[in-house]
């Protein structure tokens, strides 16, 4: 018997499966029902007494050894199977369609360049907001249409609690974190409760800008977009201030810039004019810095904002605003070379 058992070491010794089917075999042969190692098992049974003790161990150390061999190769031949492929690594590269960014995110990325070579920094906060900071601290009284429940979207439960309708919010959180000066634009969507349109939508993305010192004046704020006009539309870019009105700017403006179409002559995309609106302005009213805890009569400041949708629009030429949210893989390759 000790020698059949060394016959079978040398016979483990010898194997080499290449795959599974090849370590089934080796364990049917040696451990199956009628395996060299189970028949040792069954011969057992007719040694002496004498023998037994010794030959036992013997015995069942080789089954560990043939069990803990068998295991091994199908763990091994388990690993290489996952990495094992089908492609043929002669064949010429597969043709790859690289993604875009979204233009939102192009224009984003490129106002954000424009204003830090001013100095601005990106500051950002909640879309959802409370009351004081949407409405009440820039401003705007009790009675103003932008509270209502046309505009606004409120949360049920809580009247007081709201989506954000503009990114001016973040503007409050800055002037009551930051420390004097402050030199800040705030990016970010906001939420409006309008009928979708290709005009409109009831999401869509703005960048405010807010810049608080001693002794800023509007000469300033001309500069300021005169600079970012030409960053974005081109150097040849011409701009206009029209007074307007906000809640939290005094005095305010809609600035336009020269349609860069037409030249400034006329064409159907500024509705013959020449100019395009692009944003709204204006200088920080002192009640909007006296409710956020700045001396009005030592500190001024100026503010702006715009959508973001509206500046991708006239710089790409986009005329319907649906375009931007319905993720067409047609519509965003269009941008691959920007």
């Amino acid at each position: 018997m000790l020698q059949r058992i060394e016959s079978i070491k040398e016979e483990l010794k010898k194997l080499n499966p290449v795959n599974q089917d090849d370590v089934e075999k080796i364990r049917i042969h040696l451990l199956g029902k009628k395996g060299l190692v189970t028949l040792l098992f069954e011969d057992f049974r007719n040694v002496s007494k004498e023998e037994k003790k010794n030959l036992g161990q013997v015995i069942n150390t080789l089954k560990n050894e043939v069990q803990e061999k068998i295991d091994t190769w199908k763990q091994s031949l388990s690993s290489n199977a996952k990495r094992e492929t089908n492609i043929d690594l002669t064949l010429n590269e597969p043709n790859q369609e690289f993604g875009t960014r979204h233009p939102i995110s192009l224009i984003k990325n490129e106002l954000y360049e424009t204003f830090k070579k001013l100095g601005f920094t990106i500051y950002e906060g909640p879309e959802i907001e409370d009351d004081w900071h949407v409405f009440s601290a820039l401003n705007f009284p009790e009675e103003h249409p932008a509270r209502d429940m046309q505009d606004t979207f409120f949360i049920e439960k809580n009247p007081d609690i709201l989506l954000r309708t503009h990114t001016s919010s973040v503007q409050v959180r800055s002037m009551e974190r930051e420390k004097l000066p402050i030199r800040v634009v705030c990016p970010g969507r906001v939420f409006r409760n309008e009928a979708i349109s290709a005009r409109a939508h009831c999401i869509f993305h703005q960048i405010e800008g807010l810049y608080i010192d001693k002794n800023v004046s509007f000469a300033d704020l001309k500069q300021t977009l005169l600079y970012f006009a030409r960053e974005i539309f081109g150097e040849e870019t011409q701009i206009r201030l029209r007074p307007s009105f906000f809640p939290f700017t005094e005095p305010s403006a809609e600035m336009d810039v020269s349609c860069k179409l037409c030249g400034g002559i006329g064409c159907s995309v500024c509705k013959y004019t020449g100019w395009l609106e692009v944003l709204g302005c204006g200088m920080v009213d002192p009640n909007v810095l006296e409710l956020n805890n700045i001396d009005s009569k030592v500190y001024s400041g100026f503010a702006f904002g715009m959508g973001l949708e509206r500046i991708a629009m006239l710089k790409y030429q986009v005329k319907d605003l649906r375009l931007y949210f319905e993720n067409d893989v047609r519509f965003l390759n269009q941008f691959k070379n920007y």
